[in-house]
């Protein structure tokens, strides 16, 4: 294995090549490569719950939780489940092994809660399946706080909305603290008495009027044509104009009967910004994209789309910005930068007061290149920039100068016998190769393991030991092949 050493140092221009391109490609990965605060780990969990309003804690647990337990209970990889019932609403908590299939799992479960959902009382809404994914939490939200009406700054937030979901690197805008719009219909029994309406034949009215019927098809010697009777709701005039019976010469409309208002559903949820009420866009990227490039189209966008309201509208709606996950990124970036400086710095200082100004040059080139390299690898498994990743470099940056500094100083005390720089660079890592390759693979033993940790913190932890293998296997190739041939 040590004949690589005299391989590399006998193509040395080729090895020079490869140290500018393992810069180059290290350096277009890492701009690259997406990053992100947290791993995108898939946890083997689903939640399943029901609404079903009006009804009590007991029923709900009788009526609700018990048929489905009964159903979900042999699923096969189910490792624990877990019921709640409360006043409107029954869940059943699913945690299932390690490395289960999702889509069977899911479909599974659609027939189990199928069946379980005939045996439940009239009443009950249909089921939802929820799953827990870090990598479709907010990375930023975009609060729009003012005193302006509700309907205006619903309908400023949705064109945001519509524009922010547009970029591919983002997932979906959740809008948080809106009400949806709703006509709503004051009926006078007055009126109903003075024309003889019922309030039943009233709701059999709308029921039947708002529905898209299709009449069938009309055969022509032109062809065929297909024929439907537009009957659903459209606008409020619709709903206001409704033709309800005829008096005499008169249609009786449902505006007859009635006060129509256009007004907002009853509110759900609030969501509040410095104190004051908000709508909240809650931005959530797609897996691969970088977090920190998102968060500044999604700023960028708002800004530019802020810019076009009117002038009243600009100085009464505040657009601000809260959790935003990029600045925890970039701050994880940054200490990433200062760490390697730092310590480029530092073992420079150490080494050039032992070994001098060549040695420290030389084993100060390692750290960074290594780091490259890593890129580079963790490009090529499409392994993502996380706050795991990071940590793992930092880490390395301790252990990775070892071999450099090992062979560097060999070489240097060669020289200072006489030996020419060739000869010198060349034994150190032919006589250093054996014993810093045992030396890096005792360290990556005592990591080795955690590539083995099961369940979600295995999952979770699982990028540290890649990221050391990574770091060390590429601080090898640095000094046992890039450096002997820098140092000649």
């Amino acid at each position: 294995m040590s004949g690589i050493v005299d391989w590399a140092a006998g193509r040395a221009r080729m090895v020079m090549a490869f140290i500018l391109l393992s810069l180059v490609v290290g350096g277009y990965a890492y701009s690259t490569l997406p990053k992100e605060g947290e791993p995108d780990i898939e946890i083997p969990a689903l939640f399943v719950s029901v609404q079903f309003p009006g009804i009590s804690a007991a029923d709900s647990e009788t009526l609700l939780v018990k048929p489905m337990e009964a159903e979900l209970a042999d699923l096969d990889g189910l490792k624990t489940m877990s019921g709640t019932a409360a006043e409107n609403y029954a869940g059943i908590a699913l945690e299932f092994e390690f490395g289960w299939d999702k889509t069977k799992v899911m479909a599974d479960v659609r027939d189990a809660m199928g069946t379980a959902e005939s045996k439940f009382p009239e009443g009950a809404e249909t089921y939802t399946i929820n799953e827990i994914n870090f990598s479709e939490f907010p990375i930023i939200i975009v609060n729009l706080t003012g005193p302006v009406p509700e309907r205006t700054i619903a309908r400023v937030a949705r064109d945001l909305q519509d524009d922010i979901e547009g970029l591919d690197a983002v997932l979906e805008a959740a809008l948080a603290g809106d009400r949806d719009e709703m006509l709503e219909v004051l009926i006078d029994p007055l009126r109903l008495e003075a024309y003889n309406v019922t309030a039943g034949e009233l709701i059999n009215v709308v029921q039947n009027n708002n529905q898209l019927i299709a009449a069938g098809v009309v055969e022509t010697a032109q062809g065929a044509f297909a024929v439907k009777i537009p009957s659903s709701f459209d606008e409020a005039r619709d709903v206001y104009a409704l033709p309800v019976k005829t008096n005499g010469d008169r249609v009786v409309t449902l505006g007859d009967l009635a006060e129509i208002n256009l007004t907002f559903e009853d509110r759900e949820g609030t969501a509040r910004f410095n104190g004051e009420k908000t709508l909240a866009l809650q931005v959530v990227k797609r897996k691969g994209f970088n977090l920190i490039d998102t968060a500044e189209t999604v700023k960028q966008i708002v800004e530019e789309r802020a810019a076009d309201w009117p002038e009243g509208l600009q100085a009464a709606v505040t657009v601000g910005t809260s959790n935003d996950q990029s600045r925890v990124v970039n701050s994880m970036v940054q200490q990433l930068l200062g760490s390697v400086f730092t310590a480029i710095a530092l073992v420079m200082i150490v080494v050039l007061a032992a070994l001098g100004i060549r040695a420290a040059l030389l084993v100060g080139f390692a750290i960074p290149t290594s780091f490259l390299l890593c890129f580079a690898f963790l490009a090529l498994m499409g392994i993502s920039v996380s706050n795991i990743v990071m940590f793992g470099l930092i880490l390395a940056v301790g252990m990775l100068v070892d071999s450099a500094i090992v062979v560097v100083e060999y070489a240097d005390a060669r020289q200072q016998e006489g030996v020419g720089p060739m000869h010198a660079y060349v034994e150190s890592a032919k006589r250093m190769f054996w014993p810093i390759v045992s030396s890096t693979a005792t360290t990556l033993c005592a990591f080795l393991p955690m590539l083995f940790w099961p369940g979600v913190p295995g999952e979770f932890m699982g990028m540290l030991p890649v990221t050391l293998i990574f770091v060390l296997s590429a601080s090898l190739v640095v000094a046992l092949i890039y450096l002997p041939v820098l140092g000649v």
